[in-house]
């Protein structure tokens, strides 16, 4: 099968760069997947995970926010956040909702409300778009 230059970046760092066969990946109107040749595209991203077919070995990365961008050199995924699916764990998943909705419930302040919701609806998304 034909490839193509991948990338998927976040803020802290580089985590995939090279030639692959195929990527899916959770655009804003769905999931869709990116072979040699496809027509230029741009899209922000919701949160979902980026299936990798390199050459027959398959990598998975949970993304939350951004931008996913189809051109003539290639594929770029530019994540607000990443995390390679193998490195994450259901339990502790849940044991970080359950800590997030206490500090929703501890919060003092309106800011410190909003901040302790915000991760837990991140933390929601996490557990939802990985089906656990």
């Amino acid at each position: 099968m034909a490839t193509f230059h991948f990338e998927l970046v976040s803020p802290e760092k580089l985590l995939f760069a090279g030639e692959v066969e195929a990527v899916v990946a959770p655009g804003a109107d769905g999931q869709f997947t990116v072979l040699k040749d496809h027509a230029p595209l741009m899209t922000v991203l919701k949160p979902g995970v980026v299936e990798i077919d390199d050459a027959g070995k398959k990598d998975r990365l949970f993304v939350r926010g951004g931008f996913a961008d189809v051109g003539l050199s290639g594929f770029t995924i530019l994540a607000e956040y990443a995390i390679p699916v193998a490195e994450l764990d259901a339990a502790k998943i849940d044991a970080d909702i359950k800590n997030a909705g206490e500090d929703v419930a501890d919060a003092k302040t309106d800011e410190a409300r909003r901040l302790a919701a915000e991760k837990l609806d991140q933390l929601k998304e996490l557990k939802a778009a990985l089906g656990l």
